[in-house]
């Protein structure tokens, strides 16, 4: 078992960056591909990002290509996602998931095979 814990989230203004951490206690955490997804306000949880279990490969939505960055701290069992120059429209509570994987297994990018789960942290973009 995995339990995952997100944080870093809060209220940022347009522009602003700020970098949300999805934490592990488990080493085993270390085989695990991650995703962020996130849930904006009435709307469905979509994707985000996601990095391999190496992290030496990542992919993300739209989006976020050119703003956000994934990165996985091994040696802390922790998954970052850096947002810059954020908007309103990235609004939503973040979660982020992981599943065991082969070590040569590309990035996940969708929801479905992701084993665990965070509870979420809310990021709002507002003035």
């Amino acid at each position: 078992q995995v339990q995952l814990v997100e944080s870093g989230g809060g209220l940022v203004l347009p522009g602003a960056s700020l970098t949300l951490s999805c934490a592990s206690s488990r080493s085993l955490f270390r085989e695990h591909a991650v995703g962020w997804f996130r849930q904006p306000p009435r709307q469905e949880r979509e994707f985000v990002a996601a990095i391999s279990r190496s992290g030496g490969s990542a992919v993300y939505a739209d989006s976020a290509k050119g703003r956000f960055t994934i990165s996985r701290d091994k040696d802390k069992n922790t998954v970052f996602l850096k947002m810059e120059n954020v908007k309103p429209e990235d609004t939503a509570v973040y979660y982020c998931a992981s599943k065991r994987t082969i070590l040569t297994m590309p990035p996940i990018r969708e929801a479905r095979p992701y084993d665990y789960w965070g509870q979420g942290t809310q990021v709002t973009v507002s003035s």
